[in-house]
């Protein structure tokens, strides 16, 4: 029995030994692992402050441009919408004004018509029945 126990004993120490540098290269490749994440943080904060910053400045420069621009198209829009609505205004009150100037004008000479024809009719009916 102590043989088995002795060849037990060594397995075991082998396996200890195993799983301690297994550890090893666990830590190993967590520490790799960070070093790498820095190096590689790095170099994006330095593609950033590079390329990014400058293009989001002109990204925000012709955001505010165009903000400027739809702004000021917005207002000329409604001063010309208004200046159609006063100047449809104006048509109809200068339409209205000429319809009741033909009408207050016609209505004299159309009166005068129909009394002229009133006037016809009887005396064509009066010289009928006689």
């Amino acid at each position: 029995m102590g043989t088995e126990l002795a060849t037990t004993n060594l397995l075991l120490g082998i396996m200890a030994v195993v799983s301690v540098l297994e550890a090893l290269v666990v830590i190993g490749a967590g520490v790799a692992a960070f070093l790498a994440y820095k190096r590689v943080m790095e170099v994006v904060t330095g593609l950033e402050s590079r390329q990014v910053a400058p293009a989001m400045m002109r990204v925000n420069a012709i955001l505010d441009d165009v903000k400027a621009v739809s702004a000021k198209v917005k207002e000329e829009t409604d001063r010309v919408d208004n200046a159609i609505h006063t100047t449809m205004d104006r048509i109809d009150d200068t339409a209205d004004r000429v319809r009741w100037n033909v009408r207050a004008k016609t209505s004299r000479l159309v009166g005068f018509i129909r009394g002229l024809r009133v006037a016809i009719e009887g005396m064509l009916h009066s010289e009928a029945r006689t």
